[in-house]
């Protein structure tokens, strides 16, 4: 049993800090699983003042995501609840285990007026093709 994880893991930005105020979807990065098996998305919100936070998680074949769909929940690994009210200062993951190439999250805002502060995602690739993983 190998304990090293540093090793076998890679990270991609997924969504960059940003405040939401509103309604709306804000769409992060889309990414390139190529030599990987697996993806787990680590969500982070600041302070909520109000509003309700879900998670969307779309795949496709083309770099673009002009294919995109949603994931089907059958290949989700944890709930796409996303945050609400009570999550402040909070991480928050859940996976997806999709034979698509290109994967995104999103997050859905909805009941927003002030919103939350901060909110970012990383993208934590695992299952390498080839490993170690440079860093």
């Amino acid at each position: 049993m190998e304990y090293d994880l540093h090793s076998n893991i890679d990270e991609r930005v997924a969504m960059t800090p940003a405040l939401i105020n509103s309604n709306t979807t804000t769409v992060g990065a889309i990414i390139d699983t190529h030599g990987y098996g697996s993806i787990e998305f680590i969500a982070i919100a600041g302070t909520i003042t109000d509003g309700a936070y879900a998670f969307k998680i779309e795949d496709g074949d083309d770099s673009g995501l002009s294919d995109a769909a949603d994931v089907s929940a059958t290949l989700l690994l944890g709930a796409l609840t996303g945050f609400a009210l009570t999550d402040d200062n909070t991480a928050k993951r859940v996976g997806c285990i999709s034979k698509k190439r290109y994967v995104r999250l999103s997050v859905v805002s909805t009941a927003v007026t002030t919103g939350v502060n901060m909110f970012s995602a990383v993208a934590v690739l695992g299952h390498p093709d080839t490993a170690p993983v440079a860093q």
